[in-house]
């Protein structure tokens, strides 16, 4: 009698075994689909970046925008350095974008942060 439970009491536990054991498995296999899936979106958002970067700075080449914003951020340095006028007149300046609109400052701070890529002054200050 004993003979004749041991034999569906073994497949019973058995059936237990490998139905937790393939339950471990889907959840393994779930987990490695979730990370290769994650893995490849950073790779591909890390290309598209390299590649706007790539395009933003072929642009460049030809472009004198660079330089004419900074000659325009040159002048109030050089005029600092020309004694008490060229203090008021860059004094005088800043009070009065100071004064300007918001948008307009904004706009302006947009302007040159794009120029001089603000995406690797961020990852230089530890912004993203």
């Amino acid at each position: 009698m004993l003979q004749s439970l041991i034999g569906p009491l073994t497949e019973l536990a058995g059936g237990w075994l490998k139905g937790k054991a393939d339950r471990q498995a889907a959840e393994s296999k779930l987990k490695l689909t979730e990370a290769e899936a994650k893995a490849k979106i950073l790779v591909s958002k890390e290309t598209s970046i390299q590649d706007w970067e790539k395009i933003m700075a072929q642009g460049s080449q030809t472009s004198w925008k660079d330089e004419w914003l900074t000659i325009l951020f040159s002048i109030p340095l050089i005029l600092a350095f020309c004694g008490e006028w060229g203090r008021g007149v860059v004094a005088d300046g800043f009070t009065a974008l100071e004064q300007m609109p918001s948008y307009y400052q904004y706009t302006l701070g947009v302007i040159v942060s794009a120029s001089f890529a603000v995406r690797s002054a961020t990852k230089f200050f530890g912004k993203k």
